[in-house]
């Protein structure tokens, strides 16, 4: 591993971020300041997923390695582990992909995990699992597997698309009569907190929710008694809001001395997600003129990183530093639109503060080239920045 270790930072270390974090992460020249968060990039289940990556393709030179989907959420990584020659297959392989498959391939289960047919069609193969899981995951997986054992549905607060809560999602049914439903937002957890007091139409309930529930799914018969879940990744303050409105809506349905008998939560929000959530919020509350956060557009964290800028000032979600085209032109990810819009006249002349965040799944030596290209468009030359990879 100590060998693994030494190519991962050789691929994603920047001495330049190094430098300006033990300067309090903020760095002036000219009239531009960049000021870091003080969390963000790479956390450690991610760093734990991309070594065992790696620790694979050493270990086994001359197998063939498969990965399920992205090993986290990041083109540039997931571009880097392609050239390793790890082979990417879907994250919900059809039978054909599996039928490829040998006993002697080796094959990668991404930081989000899989969902448990996958898994075990996967060992009906007889393939071997190098599992890269997350452990605040795993946390989430044996929470719902004893709300099913309780004949508790579970509602998980996520994405119902994320790979992360399909692979939660199929933890609450993996035994007999287990039962999920997912929400997303606030919106939705209050159509169904409605529900389970004034009842309503079943067939708008299912329509509305489809692709969200589990078979057999029955909201006149499963939300009697239901335990709140989440996908990792969500805003902390969301989550507490959405348990919060389950609680009371359980309390008005059955009474507050019998609450304990069909209400359930549970803490799951990851530590580092809320670690960079919380370093936003502290950035923001002197804002700067301007953010720009850096990750992969299907990174549920890195989103709300951007959500959470939008709020207060001009924010820019982007996934490398060749988005900035030039002082007038930054390419950039809406989150409303779900696509990549221009926006022109994005930097200001004179002096100016430029925020800078990263997801748990962005390297180091990608929020350098970030923060190299912001001075670059502002006319500094590399040589005048604390430290570089290039002048290593």
């Amino acid at each position: 591993m100590s060998a693994v270790q030494a190519q991962v930072v050789a691929h994603y270390r920047s001495e330049l971020v190094e430098r300006m974090r033990a300067a309090g992460g903020v760095v002036t020249i000219g009239d531009l300041t960049i000021r870091l968060a003080k969390e963000f990039g790479f956390c450690y289940g991610v760093e734990r997923a991309i070594d065992l990556a790696y620790a694979a393709r050493r270990a086994y030179p001359d197998r063939s390695i498969f990965l399920l989907g992205e090993i986290i959420h990041n083109p540039e990584v997931n571009d880097q582990i392609r050239r390793m020659g790890i082979v990417t297959i879907s994250s919900r392989p059809t039978d054909e992909e599996i039928a490829r498959l040998r006993p002697e391939d080796i094959v990668i289960i991404p930081a989000f995990g899989t969902e448990v047919a996958t898994r075990r069609k996967l060992e009906s193969r007889g393939c071997a699992f190098v599992d890269t899981t997350c452990g605040d995951v795993m946390s989430v997986w044996k929470r719902v597997r004893q709300y099913s054992r309780e004949s508790v549905t579970s509602i998980i607060h996520g994405k119902a698309w994320h790979e992360e809560t399909l692979a939660t999602s199929s933890q609450a049914t993996a035994q007999t009569g287990g039962h999920y439903l997912v929400v997303f937002n606030l919106a939705e957890t209050d159509y169904v907190c409605s529900y389970i007091l004034n009842g309503g139409s079943r067939e708008e309930f299912l329509d509305k929710f489809r692709g969200a529930y589990s078979p057999g799914f029955d909201p006149d018969i499963h939300l009697s008694a239901v335990g709140v879940a989440n996908q990792t990744t969500m805003l902390r303050g969301e989550t507490e809001e959405v348990q919060r409105r389950f609680r009371t809506t359980m309390e008005a349905k059955f009474g507050r001395e019998k609450v304990e008998s069909h209400f359930r939560f549970f803490d799951t929000i990851c530590g580092a997600t809320q670690d960079r959530q919380d370093a936003l919020e502290k950035l923001l509350a002197e804002p700067p003129d301007l953010l720009v956060v850096i990750g992969g557009y299907n990174s549920s964290n890195t989103s709300h990183l951007a959500e959470m800028g939008e709020e207060k000032l001009p924010t820019y979600f982007i996934k490398n530093a060749a988005k900035m085209v030039s002082t007038e032109l930054i390419v950039h990810y809406d989150l409303h639109l779900k696509q990549e819009v221009e926006t022109t006249g994005w930097l200001p002349s004179g002096k100016v503060v430029i925020g800078v965040t990263a997801g748990a799944s962005c390297p180091n030596n990608l929020i350098e080239d970030t923060i190299r290209r912001l001075f670059e468009l502002r006319g500094v030359s590399p040589s005048d920045l604390p430290a570089s990879r290039q002048g290593q």
